[in-house]
């Protein structure tokens, strides 16, 4: 039976390697290739950015969303051998898998750790009271604050911006109306930034070299604005990333 699972994960590279959005989508390949779950989406949800907190450039982590028949310690096994052949040297890897009624009970620690400075007693609390999945992997094992984090605030619907969503990064610098763009990918809607859809299946809309989803209400939403030849275009990278950073 296909389940939804959500795996965190967080500080897996060095200030000279590719950072964990990178690394993310090369374990959404790696998941498809052993047939091992199916990707729904990738977040990156920032968290607080503070002198008090190590970080190596931004503080921010990514969530999987799968779906998969095996068991949680099978894709733990899984994504902990993967981790640990790509891991930085110095970083401090923490992996979370949790199923979607624990996720939920992340969602406080995951607001929490992006006002707060926590810890990682506090994450490891959380998780052993709702036996979520949590471990450290390389390093101090810090990294177990933002792979929480992440699983929560995914799981809450009204955070992070899609690194991951099938088909999407295809469609860059093409024009394509409503009706094909929902086809080719798992948009769930295209609305402007106040929250009125886009319902025409016609209109033509212009992915720009930089088409990204931030998550709204559980569903994956491109942002876009009306041009001059009534058509529309999605809104500039730095506003997406001011609505989610």
């Amino acid at each position: 039976m296909y389940m939804m699972v959500y795996i965190g994960i967080d500080d897996t590279d060095n200030p000279d390697t590719r950072g964990t959005g990178f690394r993310a989508r090369q374990l959404v390949d790696r998941l498809h290739e052993h047939d091992m779950a199916r990707t729904v989406g990738v977040t990156r949800h920032q968290l607080l950015v503070d002198d008090r907190i190590p970080y190596t450039s931004h503080n921010s982590s990514a969530c999987l969303a799968v779906t998969s028949d095996n068991d949680g310690s099978v894709l733990m096994d899984f994504c902990r051998g993967f981790l640990l052949e790509i891991a930085a040297q110095g970083s401090d890897i923490g992996l979370c898998i949790a199923d979607e009624s624990q996720a939920g009970t992340a969602s406080a620690f995951g607001r929490l750790a992006q006002t707060s400075v926590v810890t990682r007693d506090d994450a490891m609390d959380v998780a052993g009271k709702h036996g979520i999945r949590l471990e450290g992997l390389t390093g101090d094992h810090q990294g177990i604050i933002g792979a929480l984090s992440a699983v929560g605030l995914h799981a809450e619907g009204n955070d992070g911006r899609y690194i991951w969503l099938h088909g999407l990064r295809d469609q860059a610098h093409r024009l394509m109306t409503l009706e094909r763009l929902l086809e080719r990918t798992c948009i769930d809607k295209v609305s402007f930034k106040n929250g009125t859809e886009i319902n025409d299946p016609g209109a033509e809309i212009d992915l720009g070299p930089w088409p990204r989803t931030v998550r709204i209400e559980k569903q994956a939403v491109l942002l876009v604005e009306k041009t001059n030849d009534n058509k529309y275009k999605v809104l500039d990278k730095d506003i997406i990333k001011s609505v989610r950073p």
